[in-house]
């Protein structure tokens, strides 16, 4: 089944990070119960793919300014029918970077985050049930993609300078406690 790799990972993350149970739990549910839940013409919502793409020395996270959202967040977007849910990850955030020397830092999920999307000219309101990868960039030059108005390596410790947003927040905390 083509949801099987998703599910595993979702249940080796529910075991790591036992303290976000009612997402991991939230996120399991949707997964089972929609065939189509990697297909973004799901119009309640559908399953994301997004990376915490980590400078080469660590300190740094790089942020894309969301043309759409006008917000500063993470590298990554839809999975569109890929079941290898971090090769999605990994091919979003070489898209938005233009940086091709890109690899994953551990091979599970990250974080996960189930938040809403507005709507828009093109489509409703929905969820965007997201996964999360640790990645590491080998250079710092980057090229800015039609999806983003700017991209900016931002030192972890001035992350609140770029967002508020509590998951960017959880997710640089994460990454510290890594190391």
């Amino acid at each position: 089944m083509h949801r099987n790799p998703l599910l595993k990972l979702l249940k080796d993350y529910s075991k790591q990070f036992p303290k976000e149970l009612e997402t991991t739990s939230n996120f399991i549910r949707f997964v089972e119960s929609e065939p189509n839940c990697l297909q973004r013409d799901l119009k309640k919502g559908h399953v994301t793919a997004s990376s915490w793409v980590l400078s080469s020395d660590s300190s740094e996270v790089l942020l894309t300014h969301h043309r759409k959202l006008k917000i500063w967040v993470q590298l990554g977007g839809h999975v569109d029918g890929q079941p290898e849910i971090h090769q999605a990850a990994l091919r979003e955030a070489k898209e938005e970077s233009g940086i091709s020397n890109i690899h994953p830092v551990t091979t599970g999920l990250f974080d996960l985050d189930i938040h809403s999307i507005p709507e828009n000219p093109k489509e409703a309101a929905h969820l965007h049930y997201d996964t999360r990868f640790l990645l590491k960039a080998e250079t710092s030059i980057f090229q800015i993609s039609h999806e983003s108005l700017d991209l900016a390596w931002v030192p972890l410790d001035h992350l609140e300078k770029f967002s508020q947003e509590p998951s960017i927040l959880r997710m640089r905390d994460k990454q510290k406690a890594l190391v």
